[in-house]
């Protein structure tokens, strides 16, 4: 997101929040430093969705690893937050919550979409895992399809 946000030329006008419920998962993301293997899929992603530098732009390699450019994690607040029973800390004009709902029940699911709908402003955009859908959610009336494939819906109330 902050590769896009970059390009876009508005990154230093942002604040991504990158949350999840594991510490360490955080810690490692905070920490930027990914395996050599994976740096060459998440490349190869980035030129297919039409990234307009090289990918190595934004990273160096050490040993075996690439470590991401800290300008890349300067605008990022990584964060624990549990969906299940943590209430909205902001309102955002974008969310993404990708193949998460998928493990969750129908009781659990509506919640989170209750918590996702009070997080997200009006106008905003919110983005589904590949198997998740808005006609699961409660409040799928105040939600417009923007596209199909990508799974993003704009809030419309």
């Amino acid at each position: 997101m902050a590769i896009v946000l970059e390009e876009e030329g508005i990154y230093n006008r942002c604040r991504v929040y990158a949350t999840d419920i594991n510490d360490a998962v955080l810690k490692k993301a905070k920490e930027g430093i990914y395996p050599r293997d994976l740096i060459q899929t998440y490349a190869h992603s980035y030129t297919s969705a039409g990234g307009k530098r090289l990918f190595s732009d934004y990273y160096t390699v050490a040993y075996e690893h690439a470590i991401l450019n800290s300008a890349l994690r300067a605008n990022v607040v990584f964060a624990q937050h549990n969906l299940a029973s943590d209430a909205s800390f902001n309102e955002f004009t974008l969310i993404l919550c990708r193949n998460v709902m998928i493990y969750f029940n129908n009781e659990l699911q509506a919640h989170v979409f209750k918590l996702l709908h009070e997080s997200l402003a009006t106008f905003g955009v919110i983005g589904l895992g590949a198997k998740e859908t808005m006609k699961l959610s409660p409040r799928e009336y105040a939600y417009e399809q923007i596209d199909k494939t990508a799974r993003l819906y704009r809030r419309t109330r």
